[in-house]
């Protein structure tokens, strides 16, 4: 086995992956970052949910938002519903560790507020019930997910926003959805802070 061969390999792949979606993403994700932007200037906030890679994903977006991503600017209200242990496992316990995530929804997400659902499978039962959770509480949603979309793809209003990354393996559909939380940190705070380039 060469080593330095396949590395080269996942370089290459993703960066083509990430091209070949570039065309079919864009739009969407331009669309959530007016969706987000909308929400955070009427007072609203950004919930985001995931497993695994995808909770890394919304804890990583939650810290851009409530920090800073490039350029300061004031914090913005945003929650990774992945992080608070105590929460989670009592829910886990008590109810199951499908409704994880729509329970918190149901008690922190007001109405006009966005929740960020990462799956890349679009079939993880704790992110399909955040999703109906939100719609009950009358959220916006914005599904980052892969695969054709899965489960997700199906139960999505004509109002949410759905970023379907092109791809089968799951590395590479992290790989995008990465990038894209990256866009859409950079294209909130170019909207928020009036920069045009």
């Amino acid at each position: 086995m060469n080593l330095i061969s396949r590395v080269s390999q996942h370089f290459k792949d993703s960066a083509q992956n990430q091209l070949d979606a570039v065309e079919l993403l864009a739009a969407p994700i331009a669309q959530a970052i007016e969706a987000m932007v909308a929400c955070l200037l009427n007072n609203g906030k950004i919930l985001a949910c995931g497993n695994g890679g995808s909770a890394a994903d919304a804890q990583h977006l939650a810290a851009e938002l409530v920090g800073r991503f490039e350029a300061e600017r004031h914090e913005l209200a945003a929650i990774a519903l992945t992080t608070d242990t105590s929460v989670i496992s009592a829910i886990a316990n008590d109810y199951g560790y499908k409704v994880i995530f729509a329970k918190q929804v149901r008690a922190l997400g007001q109405p006009g507020d966005v929740l960020v659902a990462i799956s890349t499978s679009g079939n993880s039962p704790n992110v399909i019930e955040a999703i109906n959770a939100a719609h009950e509480n009358e959220l916006r949603v914005v599904a980052l997910t892969g695969k054709g979309g899965g489960s997700i793809a199906e139960i999505l209003y004509e109002t949410d926003v759905h970023i379907c990354v092109p791809a089968e393996r799951t590395a590479r559909i992290q790989e995008t959805h990465l990038l894209t939380i990256h866009c859409l940190c950079d294209g909130i705070d170019c909207l928020l802070m009036g920069v045009e380039q």
